[in-house]
């Protein structure tokens, strides 16, 4: 059953306002507005969103669904090759000039043609049109439409897609700030904390506490370096070395929770002993990748001025608060706690007995491994000696958890007169 034009638009018009306002997926979103246009006698066989977001990586994304099938989320990253394809499309004149762009597709290819359209005449696509979709920050994005049928969409049909663009345009933009909001504080903030701050756990004081492997990470030499560096050079160069580092923990399940300075602060959570033998062995492991990523930096290094650099890492674990503190209008979702203090002296310790990786009596605790000790040292702000041990590379067999000693009693000896410091 065919319907008229204006019904048509209604009947979407209605359903964006009502049923899809509260849809966070995209794909669903387009999925179903193809459907109602399709059983109101509209030929949609491509519909298409095109978003520019706000992402520190990623310039732009686009939903594509197609009556043979597709279903596609795609993100692009800036890059040269997405620059040409950008310069020849027609979203730049729907997104700088904020014009619909309607591109009957002839059988033959044509002379100054955009690049997509000898892809859709290739799938069988008769007629492609491309509209301004507003949204409320006076951005515009795009929303396309393409179809098979001979002789391409009548002007009824163009008159839904104009009817329509502004209502779907509404509910993409409330979808697009959720997802930037989620993006800025997982940025900022991290996904774990960001979640919580998205959940509500917004006033001073609200948050939990939670057990985790906190993790300190610091270079070498750095505070000469930042001394030195032009401020450019340095940022180029901090990226670097804290991107090897953020690699490292995320890819064994950690997570960043904030950069202090030259330091890199993460976490790695558990709520059962055998998550805790699991974090802390994760968290080593993490560890040792990022030493290993350090080398590499340095092994690639070329410029004279940024020599290489060294890291050194603590491990400690315990009960943590994770939440919010601050100001009344200035908030940090961090850890805070002893267990948060001593692994920070702990980094300082490694630093002090030139050593990679330092870890506290409770990883060793965890991992049911007492070997490896490196000596028991007095540290600032606590009374009792802290015993640290220096693993070896732990591996991910149980009969692996258990590191052999890896320091001489020579080397023992001098790292004991530092007690006294």
């Amino acid at each position: 059953m065919v319907m008229e034009a204006p019904l048509v638009a209604a009947d979407v018009v209605q359903w964006l306002y009502l049923e899809a306002i509260g849809m966070q997926d995209s794909l669903e979103l387009i999925e179903e507005l193809a459907v109602r246009l399709r059983a109101g006698g509209v030929p949609a066989d491509r519909i298409s969103t095109g978003i520019v977001l706000l992402h520190p990586n990623v310039r732009a994304e686009a939903a594509v669904w197609t009556s043979d099938g597709t279903r596609e989320l795609n993100r692009y990253p800036a890059s040269d090759e997405l620059d040409e394809r950008y310069h020849n499309s027609p979203l730049k004149i729907v997104y700088t000039e904020g014009q619909t762009v309607r591109c009957p597709i002839a059988a033959e290819r044509e002379e100054g043609e955009f690049g997509i359209i000898d892809d859709l005449r290739q799938d069988g696509y008769s007629d492609y049109i491309a509209l301004p979709m507003p949204f409320s920050d006076g951005t515009t994005k795009a929303l396309t439409f393409a179809t098979k049928a001979p002789g391409g969409f009548s002007a009824g049909h163009v008159g839904v897609f104009e009817s329509i663009v502004k209502p779907v345009g509404l509910v993409c933009e409330l979808r697009t700030l959720r997802r930037t909001a989620e993006t800025l504080l997982d940025t900022y903030v991290g996904a774990r904390a960001g979640g919580r701050v998205l959940n509500g756990s917004i006033k001073r004081g609200d948050g939990e506490w939670i057990s985790a492997i906190v993790s300190f990470a610091d270079l070498r030499g750095f505070t000469k370096l930042s001394n030195e560096l032009p401020a450019d050079k340095l940022v180029l160069f901090l990226n670097k070395y804290f991107g090897a580092m953020t690699d490292a923990v995320e890819t064994h399940g950690g997570e960043v929770l904030k950069y202090i300075g030259d330091e890199v602060m993460a976490i790695f959570p558990y709520e059962t002993e055998e998550g805790a033998v699991d974090a802390a062995r994760r968290a080593l492991m993490a560890a040792r990748e990022t030493s290993r990523r350090i080398q590499d930096i340095n092994q690639h290094n070329t410029c004279s001025c940024t020599p290489d650099m060294r890291v050194g890492i603590s491990l400690h674990a315990g009960d943590v608060f994770f939440g919010n503190v601050g100001s009344e209008k200035r908030l940090d979702f961090t850890v805070i706690g002893p267990v948060v203090n001593l692994a920070a002296r702990i980094a300082e310790l490694a630093k002090d007995l030139d050593k990679e990786i330092l870890v506290s009596d409770a990883i060793a605790g965890i991992m049911g491994c007492r070997k490896g000790i490196f000596g028991s040292y007095r540290v600032k702000g606590f009374e009792d000696p802290v015993s640290v041990y220096s693993p070896e590379l732990v591996g991910d067999r149980p009969e692996d958890r258990c590191p052999g000693a890896i320091n001489s009693l020579e080397s023992n000896s001098a790292a004991r007169a530092l007690e006294t410091n």
